[in-house]
């Protein structure tokens, strides 16, 4: 059936209602958002008689008091998305109470491109990206992940379920809206003029990609995995959310402010307000550039890893369990004649009893011969053949500080060999060579045990 012969039918049936005066309801329902001619509230209960899914709309009834703009009309259509059909009257009384808080509500979005999302977080799906100056309604406050600020605090704001003219509903944080009150008629923005939304959809991919220093792609592609950089979570933050961009390097944190994001040509961006820009070389590689306060134009390379970066550090962590379940179950217990004895315990801690001969020069002075083990250190390629791997004992000294010793070791069948990689020797989190004068210590494993 055409759209013509639709709303032939709808007024054929309108007016053998109104004829008739007699109409079966479907049950009772509440406006959410409010509607022009009449101007009927939003929180409104109405009774609604017609479902229409060709034309997407409600046919309800007018309440008393708006009738008299209508021409004698006694119902209207509204979009399906704009009521909540609940059933029966009384139920519509509970919802409309539990709504009034809101009904009144309305905001309007003060940046370009604000992300709806699927749930009240900033990392959730987008649902829908505002206009300038584009009205929502508001439906509900709810609790979600703080909005954080350039400066590691949270933002000032709140979570809110929102409705949009076309009938988007997602979550919506509020710092970059402007809340306010409405009650039926005319609903149009007061300060902002609404633009046509364009498509872009390689500023979308953008938006919706975690972006990380180049460090952290070297790390993924040589599978040495730096568990304590990833959990920093470096890197290029557009602030879709909030307006703010941010750069997060470890030498380098700044925050730029911006009203929109526009498009400087084949994938590059402004960010209008800020000296702010952006190009997408690939789809894995972007471009940031700024204004240092110097005036010159500094440039920094951000990339897209195939991987989250939690399952990345969940990976890493399973990994070093392995390897340190390798030298518990081999052992637990070790003993030299020179070097003392070392116990392992199931949870990665140690104590190292008789020890003496190794303090200070690799042991430092003040340790209690407790501590933990982490196998956080990697071997160079050329040491791979020639040791099992590397790690670094955590020993606790007596202020309850930790302090690092490393060691390369080697499994075999009678026992544990671990070799003292001084500082100089290891490069980032890479033993990279030995000492010229290497401090090599053999453990027997404790049949005993």
């Amino acid at each position: 059936m055409g759209r013509k012969s639709s709303h032939l039918f709808f007024f054929i049936l309108v007016g053998a209602c109104f004829f008739l005066a007699s109409c079966s309801r479907m049950g009772w329902g509440v406006l959410l958002w409010s509607t022009e001619d009449p101007p009927i509230p939003s929180g409104t209960i109405l009774p609604v008689y017609i479902r229409s899914n060709i034309d997407r709309v409600w046919v309800v009834g007018i309440p008393e008091g708006y009738k008299t703009s209508r021409g004698g009309l006694d119902k209207i259509e509204i979009p399906l998305t704009q009521l909540e059909l609940v059933g029966s009257k009384g139920k519509a009384r509970k919802q409309a109470e539990t709504f009034a808080q809101y009904a009144p509500v309305y905001a309007q979005n003060l940046q370009d491109g604000l992300p709806i999302r699927d749930a009240p977080d900033n990392g959730a799906r987008r649902v829908y990206r505002l206009r300038s100056g584009e009205i929502i309604k508001i439906l509900e406050r709810t609790d979600g992940v703080p909005a954080i600020s350039a400066t590691g605090e949270p933002l000032p704001g709140d979570w809110y379920k929102v409705l949009t003219g076309d009938g988007a509903v997602g979550y919506c944080f509020s710092y970059r809206l402007r809340l306010f009150d409405h009650y039926g008629g005319p609903l149009e923005a007061v300060t902002s003029v609404r633009e046509e939304a364009v498509s872009d959809p390689d500023l979308d991919m953008v938006l919706t990609r975690v972006w990380s220093p180049e460090s952290y792609g070297q790390m993924f592609n040589s599978r040495r995995i730096d568990v304590r950089e990833l959990e920093r979570h470096w890197g290029f933050d557009p602030g879709q959310d909030t307006g703010v961009a941010r750069i997060r390097l470890p030498d380098l944190e700044r925050s730029f402010e911006y009203t929109s994001i526009r498009s400087e040509g084949e994938r590059a961006w402004r960010f209008e307000g800020s000296s702010l820009q952006m190009n997408l070389r690939t789809n894995s590689s972007l471009a940031v550039q700024y204004i240092e306060s110097s005036g010159g134009m500094r440039t920094i390379l951000f990339i897209a890893l195939p991987a989250d970066i939690d399952d990345l550090i969940m990976q890493e962590n399973i990994r070093r369990e392995g390897l340190f379940a390798s030298i518990y179950n081999h052992g637990p217990v070790f003993t030299s004649n020179n070097y003392g004895t070392i116990i392992f315990s199931e949870n990665g801690g140690f104590q190292w009893t008789g020890n003496d001969l190794l303090v200070p020069h690799v042991i430092p002075q003040n340790t209690t011969g407790r501590g933990r083990v982490s196998m956080n250190l990697f071997l160079t390629a050329s040491f791979e053949d020639r040791y099992t791997g590397a790690c670094t004992f955590y020993f606790q000294d007596i202020r309850r500080d930790e302090t690092p010793v490393y060691f390369m070791y080697t499994q075999d069948f009678q026992g544990l060999r671990l070799e003292a990689a001084p500082d100089f020797t290891i490069e980032g989190t890479t033993v990279t060579r030995r000492s010229s004068s290497p401090v090599v210590i053999y453990f027997f494993r404790d049949e005993m045990y």
